[in-house]
């Protein structure tokens, strides 16, 4: 049986954890998850390293969850943004989940690897407003949220109520498939980590259970920038956005300062 956490520092793709992963990793297998925005048509080469994350942590033996944002998506994630990005319309939100959804079971679903797709619309859509600032804003202070890098980092240049109360939405995420799925993992990149442990505050506080985050480094070239960008853009997983032919000349022109990492 895989060690999630060991393998995972193996491969370079350990960026941070919570105190007491890994003796909870060591009583059994666990339930955990992984949130894909759905702000963009396909997925991205940056995305394979959360689905790798979902991979071995199902062949750990544990049950991999991905939660496409269908509900998220409508309200705008503000980390690692400079700027507020308008929002989508609720069809196209809901077109990208399909699409999505599609290319998860395309490249996740075999013989080696099974993991539940789920889109947290279904939950998220029928809340109502008074009950969630009740039931959830309730256990969160503001000094607490304006501690985390996502709003600290955009209080010069101006931050949305609705951009604010994101964690709080993505917090109620975790409580959520804790309480239906018995989740104790949620899976990220490190531009999460403060959405994540929203999620834990809000668990242990709802629940009295203590449950776990891990994040992934960001996927970055030798020289810190960001992978998966070319002049002409990102590098889609997706044929008809990023053909095969570039797709492989993307890879084929890596520097080789960032070979050995990314073969990992």
């Amino acid at each position: 049986m895989v060690d999630l956490a060991t393998e995972l520092a193996r491969r370079g793709l350990l960026h941070d954890a919570t105190p007491g992963l890994e003796e909870r990793l060591r009583t059994g297998p666990i339930t955990g998850y992984v949130g894909f925005d759905p702000t963009a048509e396909s997925l991205h080469v940056g995305n394979l390293i959360p689905m790798m994350g979902l991979a071995w942590l199902d062949r750990a033996g544990g049950t991999a969850m991905a939660v496409l944002g269908g509900g998220t998506g409508m309200v705008g994630d503000p980390s690692g943004k400079r700027a507020e990005r308008p929002l989508l319309p609720p069809e196209a939100i809901a077109e990208n989940c399909a699409r999505m959804r599609d290319q998860l079971a395309r490249f996740m679903s075999g013989s080696e690897t099974q993991i539940e797709v789920c889109d947290n619309s279904e939950w998220l859509e029928d809340i109502r407003l008074l009950d969630f600032l009740r039931d959830t804003g309730k256990h969160f202070t503001l000094n607490y949220m304006l501690q985390k890098e996502s709003v600290k980092g955009r209080m010069e240049v101006g931050l949305s109520f609705t951009e604010f109360a994101y964690m709080l939405v993505q917090a109620y995420d975790y409580w959520h498939l804790h309480r239906t799925s018995g989740c104790e993992l949620q899976m990220g990149g490190s531009d999460q980590w403060g959405n994540i442990t929203a999620g834990i505050e809000l668990v242990a506080r709802k629940e009295q259970a203590k449950v776990h985050g891990l994040v992934f480094p960001l996927l970055t070239t030798a020289s810190g920038t960001k992978f998966g960008k070319s002049e002409a853009g990102n590098i889609w997983l997706d044929a008809e956005r990023t053909s095969p032919y570039r797709f492989y000349q993307f890879w084929l022109n890596t520097d080789d300062q960032d070979v050995e990492r990314l073969l990992k």
